[in-house]
């Protein structure tokens, strides 16, 4: 089957090398966004999917927006039979999704209907969900809303991050968009429509998300600090000093009863800081201006 693939990095690029991979379908075209000024020097240099694809001879398109009629007529030009998206991060117009005989599909990183959206994975974590996995589902001119042609679910580990999960999620999402091809070649695909009174949405985040509260619960801060590393990052003041906070653990409460919420008190194991309800250990930390540490070396440098 001719599939023609749009995607970015990081989660499309580890789809992406799945397609290269396997012998059973063809990739006749790339679509991705514009190369962008990267590293110390801030060149333009083509990213790992554009190399690939060259390297194979397989043709690339890279425009600001998917959309206009010399984008189309490229695209069309390659005669997919479908089209696989996976984190190209651009709502596509009906014209693109009507192009391939057989549809557009979406690699999408959650349970659906549960989080819609643009963070589903750090949505999953934040919420506390003891499983996430990955859809593939007909793209529709709605927010994710379309039925599902194959999903595969995976445990959220106790202390695992997003990033931890984004990893698995990229490899688990190759996995499902090849068994979604399959289904489709075949002819024995069967669509199953989301039920749309369980759906859940996860909205775009931005960096002030990542600001911990210490009025609320040890368990949410603790959610708060995985579900944000490691972008955009939890920060947090504790005693009128701002740190980055990159790894927490829950634990007893401090002895101090009177103690705010925020209080900082150094033990044995190291410091720890009191919740709205319960406490946390600082375990590693980033101290403005410097690299990550122990949590317990940063409270015994304080002055």
């Amino acid at each position: 089957m001719r599939v023609a693939y749009l995607g970015s990095p990081p989660f499309g690029a580890t789809v992406f090398e799945a397609l290269l991979a396997c012998p059973r379908h063809q990739l006749v075209g790339l679509v991705t966004k514009p190369d962008r000024p990267r590293g110390r020097g801030m060149k333009v240099e083509p990213s790992p999917m554009v190399l690939a694809a060259q390297a194979r001879g397989i043709p690339v398109l890279q425009p600001e927006r998917a959309r206009g009629e010399e984008f189309l007529t490229a695209l069309a030009a390659w005669q997919p039979d479908v089209l696989l998206v996976a984190s190209y991060g651009e709502i596509l117009r009906q014209e693109v999704l009507d192009l391939a005989p057989l549809g557009a599909w979406n690699v999408h990183a959650s349970l659906l209907p549960r989080w819609r959206g643009a963070s589903p994975i750090q949505a999953a974590v934040l919420a506390g969900d003891a499983e996430t996995g990955v859809c593939v589902q007909k793209m529709v001119l709605a927010l994710d809303e379309g039925p599902l042609v194959h999903t595969m679910r995976t445990p959220i580990g106790a202390r695992e991050t997003s990033g931890d999960l984004y990893t698995r999620l990229a490899v688990l999402g190759g996995e499902a968009a090849l068994a979604a091809l399959d289904l489709l070649a075949s002819g024995q695909a069967v669509l199953q429509p989301q039920d749309a009174t369980q759906a859940t949405y996860a909205t775009k985040i931005k960096k002030e998300h990542g600001l911990v509260d210490w009025t609320k619960s040890a368990q949410d801060i603790d959610r708060l600090v995985r579900a944000y590393t490691p972008w955009p990052g939890a920060r947090a003041i504790i005693h009128e000093v701002e740190l980055g906070v990159l790894e927490v653990e829950p634990c007893e409460l401090p002895t101090e009863a009177e103690a705010a919420p925020g209080t900082c008190t150094l033990t044995k194991a190291g410091p720890v800081v009191r919740c709205g309800a319960g406490a946390l250990r600082l375990v590693r930390v980033k101290p403005a201006g410097k690299g990550a540490m122990d949590g317990a070396a940063w409270a015994r440098g304080l002055r």
